[in-house]
């Protein structure tokens, strides 16, 4: 396989770790057209990714300065540290900062670590300290304040939010045009992006919603609600959720919703896990059980649940355990799941929400990498990806006047397939009409089918 061409300005990356993230890493920053070296010490993982993306890889301990240097990292525009050690991690980082003039990006999951990233990457001089299972925890209970939804992704430092929703069967949305929409609904909203039977659609005004369309819709934090509200939908938060499995992403994921007031019931089978959940958790109930028992299930309640949340590290359990815990009971369902192969058939069963960590890893670090990557008139705030990698969520920060800014949107030459979602200017979330303009000083929300945006420029055709 021949290298792809990488375009001007593109960054030499070191992944240290070809674990699950590190090949996740590998594969989308390759199709964005950066030369990648891989470290890590499995020959054979070193081998089988070099050969698929014709990539650079070094076998040995990506924390050695003589492995660092066969890497290339005087060169080295960026190193980023994803293997199952926190501690390794951060050496790999500390030791490419003093050698060379990189920037760092280290994978730090261990709670006793987390309560300290802010300190770790100010005196560590680290770009970003990336958590997955925090990260998975904060979309997880962002879900269960909004059960309705099926994802529920925050921008412009919380102020405005990014909803999935289903259509059902009976919506006052079914037939409903995007253009009819404002007589329905008091709330200021824009819907960015349709999926329907497999394809997806920027919708225009004359785009007509039909019975199971999955949308996605950007508003103002906490107006989501009052939107549910005027299409007599329910949105109350849950009282209660059920969690199957122990690991840091449910103690993140319990800590955070205690402390929203909802009761949480943990089943876990490591006895000795439970024991220290009991202690860092006293206002958990810690069962101590196997979770895919469906017996114990009953015996605590699933039936009564109002929420529930697979979170085992075992993919195919947590997928068994969902549809079984929505065959048996009408609670919210979030899955978490670590994999993304057989993402086409996971999309097709009736999970409910799906949270996948790598994927929160790998768009932090790709939101970074685009930002270094331009030195144009804007900066990469945030980057989601929707409906399966085909939809980029962008928020740009506009640094400086350009070609974007100064006139309305509706005189812009914009590509197809775009939408501008809002502006935030000086706090205050605006949902564009045309005759909105972008302003130096503003952050911009896009949503599109394109892929690859680095500056708010690349809007225009």
């Amino acid at each position: 396989m021949s290298k792809q061409k990488k375009p001007a300005g593109g960054l030499n990356i070191i992944i240290v770790g070809c674990g699950k993230v590190g090949t996740t890493l590998v594969e989308q920053l390759v199709k964005e057209g950066h030369d990648i070296t891989i470290v890590d010490k499995n020959a054979k993982k070193i081998q089988e990714l070099s050969s698929l993306y014709d990539i650079m890889g070094i076998v040995g301990n990506g924390a050695s300065f003589s492995v660092q240097q066969d890497a290339g990292i005087e060169n080295a525009d960026l190193i980023i540290a994803v293997t199952e050690s926190d501690e390794l991690n951060l050496l790999c980082c500390t030791l490419a900062k003093r050698v060379a003039k990189c920037s760092a990006i280290a994978r730090v999951r261990t709670p006793d670590y987390s309560k300290e990233i802010v300190y770790l990457r100010e005196k560590l001089g680290l770009a970003m300290v990336i958590n997955p299972e925090l990260e998975a925890s904060r979309e997880a209970s962002r879900i269960l304040c909004l059960p309705t939804a099926l994802e529920v992704n925050t921008f412009a430092n919380g102020q405005a939010e990014l909803i999935k929703y289903k259509i059902p069967e009976g919506n006052p949305l079914v037939g409903t045009t995007i253009a009819e929409l404002s007589r329905k609904t008091a709330t200021n909203l824009l819907i960015c992006a349709v999926e329907r039977e497999g394809e997806i659609y920027i919708p225009s005004g004359d785009f007509t919603m039909k019975k199971n369309d999955v949308i996605s819709f950007c508003t103002q934090r906490n107006f989501s609600r009052t939107f549910f509200e005027d299409i007599s939908v329910k949105t109350n938060q849950v009282k209660n959720t059920m969690i199957i499995g122990g690991g840091k992403a449910a103690y993140y994921l319990a800590k955070r919703l205690i402390g929203m007031g909802i009761n949480v019931k943990i089943i876990e089978n490591d006895r000795q896990r439970c024991e220290d959940l009991s202690v860092l958790l006293p206002k958990a109930i810690i069962i101590n059980g196997d979770g895919t028992d469906e017996e114990l299930l009953k015996e605590e309640g699933i039936e009564y649940a109002e929420s529930f949340v697979a979170l085992t590290g075992i993919d195919e359990e947590n997928i068994l355990l969902t549809l079984h815990a929505r065959q048996v009971s009408n609670a919210k369902t979030i899955t978490k799941i670590n994999r993304i192969n057989f993402k086409d058939v996971i999309s097709r069963l009736d999970l409910g929400s799906v949270v996948y960590p790598r994927y929160i890893t790998s768009e932090a670090i790709i939101a970074y990498v685009r930002a270094k990557n331009e030195s144009g008139d804007s900066n990469i705030e945030t980057l989601y990806h929707l409906f399966d990698h085909r939809v980029e969520a962008i928020e740009f920060k506009v640094d400086q006047e350009s070609e974007v800014t100064g006139t309305p949107l509706q005189a812009l030459d914009l590509k197809r397939h775009l939408l501008v979602a809002f502006i935030n200017r000086n706090g205050k979330i605006i949902i564009p009409s045309g005759q909105d303009t972008i302003e130096r000083g503003d952050t911009v929300m896009v949503v599109t089918t394109h892929t690859g945006f680095n500056d708010i420029t690349d809007i225009l055709k």
